[in-house]
């Protein structure tokens, strides 16, 4: 549509210097000859602007033809002659910038090694991450199972309360212990536990036939990642009526790793006294 547009734009604009062209031609027809010929000449006039010519001749350095004789060369080709004519001083400026530009590149990444191209990219990463996290603040909405992170500010943790005490708690009561739905307190996982595998539960639902609906027509991709934040906040609390214990130990195996570090603290710890 855009590309009919256009040429439609390009055929008017052709009409219209055609008409311009014809008027021109039939108004020229009309004048006596005596107009003719100062219209004609006034036309074909050169208009310079003189700085600019002068400018142009510098950089050309070339020598006017009176001058030639002044350069030309004894050699004689069947009557053809050359010139000695020095290179233009624009392309000798231009050489010898660039032999500049190649001394401080050589000595910049080279020599002193500013920073090469892996660190130029890590920077450029860092860059993109940044703008993508402050794009992220102003749009709460572009989450979902793949980007979602547990959110553990006081506010989210407050609208994801709200949501879950309006749509889930009639399932799993308002403390998590579980009811028609599975117990929330607990480390076990019908789904599998963790930030990703809560809010893919509500956005896409549970189990077919007997697992809740699927809240992403409901809830904002925001609002989903918010009442999971608040589901994982019951992990580790004791409810009122907790219900058993459903579906497969969860464990966080990023949890699991930096829990390493202590046992085998403890450990060398306990073998240096037993050595003591």
């Amino acid at each position: 549509m855009v590309q009919l547009f256009l040429v439609m734009i390009l055929l008017i604009l052709i009409a219209i210097e055609l008409i311009v062209k014809s008027v021109e031609n039939v108004m020229f027809q009309t004048l006596p000859e005596e107009a003719k010929e100062r219209y004609l000449n006034a036309k074909t006039k050169k208009w310079e602007w003189e700085w600019a010519s002068r400018i142009y001749k510098k950089l050309l350095g070339s020598k006017p033809i009176e001058e030639e004789a002044e350069i030309i060369l004894d050699h004689n080709y069947d009557g053809i002659k050359e010139l000695d004519n020095k290179l233009p001083p624009w392309w000798v400026y231009l050489f010898y910038a660039t032999v500049l530009f190649g001394i401080v590149y050589l000595a910049r990444f080279h020599v002193f090694n500013d920073y090469d191209q892996d660190l130029e990219y890590e920077m450029e990463v860092a860059e993109a991450q940044a703008a993508i996290e402050e794009y992220r603040k102003t749009a709460k909405d572009l989450v979902d199972v793949n980007t979602v992170t547990l959110l553990t500010d006081a506010s989210d943790l407050k609208a994801g309360q709200v949501i879950f005490d309006t749509n889930c708690a009639v399932c799993h009561m308002t403390d998590g212990g579980g009811g028609i739905g599975p117990n929330l307190t607990d480390p076990y996982w019908i789904l599998g536990g963790g930030i990703k595998n809560v809010f893919k539960t509500i956005s896409e639902g549970g189990r077919d036939g007997k697992g809740m609906i699927a809240w992403k027509q409901t809830l904002k991709p925001s609002e989903m990642a918010q009442v999971a934040s608040y589901v994982l906040s019951f992990q580790g609390k004791t409810s009122a009526n907790p219900k058993d214990a459903e579906g497969e130990l969860w464990i966080d195996e990023n949890a699991a790793e930096e829990e390493e570090a202590p046992e085998e603290m403890a450990s060398d710890t306990t073998t240096v006294a037993m050595n003591e």
